[in-house]
């Protein structure tokens, strides 16, 4: 007797069977822990470095390449690149799939610290950062219409408020708000009478 046969002899217990896998199925995907938006490690570090009026060049072979050399040493690096203009060099670390960040990020920055001597005198301070997309904006609200600058400025920031009050929300920013100036022009053939 074939399996066909079989089942269809017995279409029962088929049946029975096969309601059973749909139930453990549906009851299995709503006990699944599920995220809108998941908080995946992106293997990028990078590092950067700024010294005012160095050139380009200047910047990559003072300030990259010292860098770059104390870096290769790390594990689980999978790409290097830098990059050098005009005042600022930056490092970026590419690391292989399911990397440690927090072992990466002390690696990278115990090699930073022994090379900071190395680096020209009026160098900033190396900064070591890491790629991480949970800080990154996930909504932008764009504000306009034909009102004063200083409405427009009130509404975004009763907005800001509001939002900021929102559970989940970790900061609210306003771009475009311009600092206030105030302007005394001081006429001296005023001043004299």
């Amino acid at each position: 007797m074939s399996l066909i046969e079989t089942a269809l002899s017995r279409s029962r217990v088929v049946l029975l069977s096969l309601a059973l896998l749909v139930i453990a199925g549906a009851v299995t995907y709503a006990g699944i822990a599920k995220e809108s938006e998941p908080d995946v490690p992106i293997p990028y570090i990078y590092v950067s470095m700024s010294h005012e009026g160095i050139s380009p060049e200047d910047a990559e072979r003072l300030l990259a390449r010292p860098v770059e050399q104390a870096l290769r040493s790390i594990e689980g690096v999978k790409e290097m690149s830098s990059l050098s203009s005009q005042g600022h060099a930056s490092v970026t670390l590419e690391f292989e799939a399911g990397f440690d960040n927090e072992q990466a990020l002390t690696d990278v920055r115990r090699q930073v610290d022994e090379i900071k001597s190395e680096l020209p005198a009026d160098t900033d301070e190396p900064g070591v950062h890491e790629i991480n997309v949970a800080l990154f904006p996930v909504l932008s609200v764009t504000l306009y219409g034909p009102v004063q600058e200083r409405a427009l400025l009130k509404i975004a920031r009763n907005l800001r408020d509001d939002l900021e009050g929102v559970p989940g929300v970790l900061e609210v920013e306003i771009k475009g708000d311009r600092e206030e100036l105030v302007e005394i022009t001081v006429d001296p053939a005023l001043m004299d009478s």
